[in-house]
């Protein structure tokens, strides 16, 4: 019996495949253990967001070589897409899969294993040298995989589509993960129905670009696929990871606040709030239809979690537009905002254009931003004081000493109760109960 350690960098949909990898392997006679342990192979799913992203890689490439160097080192993800030729010249790297073969994972480590003792036996040795498997196959299809189970788990990411068509200045990933390939509904549905027979509460339906789910196969298909979701027994929370504001009609807002098992947090993604910069970073909306999009799902819904990512000195961001960006996004007033410096990121529109910012300059508006987050997700989360909350309890962990159970609301608000406390209300792992929220614990938890 061969050991599996496996880790994944960057997203949701990363997060997911790697899952699918861990369950396909154990059922097929692989260990898995912790990425900490000496294994026999370790899988490291790469990212490639961002110029750090792939650094970040790399040293997740080489800290599992490091810790056994007779291992055999897997890299598969973005990072393999968009950087092929320096990944086959890294020494740490044994084996290069895919973005769309990571379902194939069981049969490539066979077919490697089969060809070293081929080698082996010609040879005496094994040789070295790096098998490749297929990459970025522009034809490729939707890449079939399941997540049969998730022991111990409430919560599962299901991953509906892949690939994106937008082709933003700053972004490497549509060349990382192809074009948009939407999941079969009924695929998606028989996996939700097996999670929830197996105790998942909570789904978080995540891609490359979900709000362009069905538009490969005529149109939109994200509203007809909620509502098919919304109707599986057992499933009680429905959360959708990053959304186009243009997805969001009052057809669209209205349909999703029927259904109440879709949770009102909302991320909307939103990188800059002035019109001249959302025009070069070839976003496809404008920051009056971003604003519409919000004003509708405040319609629709009482106090919507909303949040966001914002790019700070994007080329050519100047101290007037950067303060319209800003002033946007207090006028928004969003419960919380990922604010990011822009790198250039090699390969893209971006990174080629002139008035390219200091770091100096990236970090002075970044902290501008992060201090005014920080405090409207706090008044965000003090308007909940006193209200009665159903609250997804899932984890015991220990602050400031003391050991808490903690739990997220439908508008993912942090909660804790003392473990003391807990045992007290009957509260376990895994429940879903009703308490009203009483004062806070820390800048990000609210106490019961």
């Amino acid at each position: 019996m061969k050991s599996v350690a496996l880790h994944s960098l960057g997203c949701k949909v990363n997060r997911y495949e790697t899952d699918v990898m861990g369950q396909k392997l154990q059922e097929n006679g692989y260990k898995i253990v912790a990425f900490d342990e000496i294994a026999d192979i370790y899988i490291i799913n790469t990212c490639s967001v961002t110029a750090i992203a792939d650094h970040k890689s790399r040293q997740m490439l080489h800290k599992a070589k490091r810790r056994n160097p007779e291992s055999i080192v897997v890299a598969c993800g973005c990072y393999v897409e968009t950087d092929k030729d320096g990944v086959k010249l890294d020494d740490s790297v044994d084996l290069i899969v895919g973005n769309n073969k990571k379902a194939d994972i069981v049969e490539i480590l066979s077919e490697y294993f089969k060809e070293q003792e081929e080698e082996a036996e010609d040879t005496d040795k094994l040789l070295g040298g790096i098998s490749v498997t297929e990459i970025n196959d522009p034809a490729q299809q939707y890449e079939r995989m399941e997540l049969k189970s998730m022991p111990g788990h409430t919560r599962a990411y299901i991953k509906i589509q892949d690939g994106c068509n937008q082709f933003c200045s700053y972004c490497i990933i549509p060349y990382a993960r192809g074009r948009i390939r939407s999941r079969e509904e009924s695929d998606i549905v028989e996996e939700v129905q097996k999670l929830a027979k197996d105790g998942c509460k909570e789904i978080v339906l995540t891609g490359i670009h979900i709000s362009s789910y069905g538009v490969d196969k005529g149109e939109s298909a994200l509203l007809p696929l909620l509502q098919k979701l919304n109707a599986i027994d057992g499933i009680e929370r429905i959360r959708l990871s990053s959304l186009e504001p243009r997805i969001i009609t009052a057809e669209m807002a209205e349909g999703m606040a029927a259904l109440p098992k879709v949770c009102p947090h909302f991320h909307l993604s939103l990188q800059s709030g002035s019109n001249d910069t959302l025009k070069r970073m070839n976003r496809h909306y404008s920051a009056e239809e971003y604003s519409e999009s919000v004003r509708l799902l405040r319609k629709a819904y009482e106090l919507p979690a909303i949040t966001t990512d914002i790019i700070v000195g994007f080329p050519g961001e100047t101290e007037a537009t950067f303060e319209e960006s800003r002033q946007f996004a207090e006028d928004i007033n969003f419960y919380e905002m990922h604010v990011f410096k822009y790198s250039p990121r090699k390969g893209t529109v971006a990174a080629k254009m002139e008035d390219q910012l200091t770091d100096r300059e990236k970090t002075a508006r970044s902290n501008v931003l992060l201090t005014m987050t920080k405090e409207q997700s706090r008044k965000y989360r003090e308007s909940f004081l006193g209200k009665t909350e159903k609250v997804l309890w899932e984890d015991i962990e220990e602050i400031d000493g003391r050991k808490y159970m903690i739990g997220l609301t439908t508008r993912y608000i942090r909660v804790a109760v003392k473990e003391d406390d807990a045992k007290a209300l009957n509260i376990v792992s895994g429940s879903i109960t009703e308490h009203t929220l009483n004062s806070f614990l820390r800048d990000d938890t609210l106490l019961i």
